[in-house]
């Protein structure tokens, strides 16, 4: 049976020394329980300590991971940044080449062109001065020959209408 401070004050005990006995018992198992909750206490502080320790440690490790995770961020953004500028400029760059090449090809084109339409003059400067030659020369021997015959072959060689553009076409 459990004694309570009540049952203390309001007990009545005998000569005899058995209520002190059980009074004592009593309150040395309650003395002991007191002893072993306090170790208890002690040990569970001690834990509580070390696991606070623990969460301390653990906060501030995420902490810097948090930290290193933003700074690694940071430094990926700017250096993604930093290749995208300088593939803007390789871009930028091979893209003015391109011009300038465009623009080389264009002027040869138009060079090529006056070149060949100046030799195209050329030719018919050519042709037409041989076909006047020629025809001076057909007039000249018509009138120094006196074969009816031949007089009718350079006639009809006369006739013969020399288009230079077409001769300078199928020459091209």
């Amino acid at each position: 049976m459990r004694v309570s401070p009540i049952s203390i004050q309001k007990q009545e005990f005998n000569k005899s020394f058995r209520g002190y006995e059980r009074l004592s018992d009593e309150f040395e198992a309650i003395q002991k329980e007191n002893d072993s909750l306090k170790k208890e206490l002690e040990k569970v502080s001690v834990k509580l300590s070390e696991f606070n320790k623990i969460e301390k440690n653990l906060q501030e490790t995420l902490l810097k991971a948090q930290e290193s995770s933003s700074k690694s961020i940071e430094s990926t953004k700017k250096q993604t940044n930093l290749m995208i500028k300088e593939a803007e400029l390789k871009a930028a760059q091979i893209l003015e080449k391109a011009r300038k090449k465009t623009n080389e090809i264009r002027n040869s084109v138009i060079f090529l062109r006056e070149e060949r339409d100046l030799l195209v003059a050329r030719l018919k400067a050519m042709i037409s001065s041989q076909a006047q030659l020629f025809e001076s020369k057909v007039e000249n021997a018509v009138s120094e020959t006196e074969d009816v015959q031949i007089k009718e072959r350079i006639e009809q060689a006369k006739k013969v209408n020399l288009n230079i553009d077409d001769i300078v076409n199928k020459l091209l």
